[in-house]
């Protein structure tokens, strides 16, 4: 399959899958970096399932990740049939459109991980992103998993194997590249900034790893039942560690 790529590289390459609650509230974060700094993002593919292929779900996740992560898949198979057909500019307005409802949408605590691979999900969404709705028709097509499975590869080899969702390159194809930030909550614009600068600039320490702290607060997402308004407390939660996000 021909897949179409941006005309020159973009500052910004993010690799999501669109089930991952923290590569959504990341994603908002660089939309609104990008906005103030001018930089132009190309939204690329990570598939969750893919990355956890051989992995015994029963024994390593809590029960329903399994579906949670074959319908990213599902939905990653139509973004990525957009992205031949319509042009790599349509992947950002659908990953929104995907992802904002099912974090962020009045029925986001409702939706099962069966609803959110559904054609009556995507089909309505493919038409609120400008797009046609028989691009639905990709959920079912395996054919597109090679692709999805290339890229998956190319975002781990970025960062290494033992991590989640999102991978940031910045300045690709030779710029640092990171897994996270992991953030709850977004930051206000001047955090914003202030957050992304700080990000890259450890990012780009040639001795540094890793900086991780396993206390955190519950995602400020209607899904998890936050009102994204309220703050929400810090707790011992472990919901979104690495590949398991």
């Amino acid at each position: 399959m021909t897949t179409a790529r941006p005309a020159r590289p973009a500052d910004i390459s993010f690799y999501f899958d669109p089930v991952c609650p923290f590569a959504w509230i990341t994603s908002q974060w660089v939309r609104a970096v990008a906005a103030k700094r001018d930089y132009s993002i190309d939204w690329q593919f990570i598939s969750l399932r893919l990355v956890n292929a051989d992995v015994d779900y029963d024994a390593q996740f809590p029960a329903g990740y399994e579906d949670g992560h074959a319908s990213g898949l599902r939905l990653l198979r139509v973004a990525a049939r957009a992205r031949a057909e319509h042009g790599a500019d349509a992947v950002g307005s659908l990953y929104a459109a995907f992802s904002s409802e099912i974090f962020d949408s009045p029925r986001a605590a409702e939706l099962t991980a069966q609803a959110r691979g559904s054609r009556e999900f995507a089909e309505p969404l493919l038409v609120k992103a400008g797009l046609p709705a028989e691009l639905a028709d990709a959920l079912d097509d395996t054919s597109w998993d090679a692709e999805l499975r290339a890229q998956t590869d190319q975002a781990l080899s970025l960062t290494g194997r033992d991590v989640g969702t999102p991978i940031i390159q910045f300045q690709p194809p030779h710029g640092v590249a990171f897994f996270g930030p992991v953030i709850s909550r977004l930051p206000s614009a001047d955090d914003a900034l202030r957050l992304w600068d700080h990000v890259v600039g450890l990012a780009t320490f040639p001795g540094f790893a890793e900086l991780k702290r396993s206390l955190r607060e519950r995602p400020q997402l209607r899904s998890f039942g936050v009102d994204p308004g309220q703050a929400g407390a810090e707790e011992d939660w472990h919901g979104g560690s690495r590949a398991a996000d």
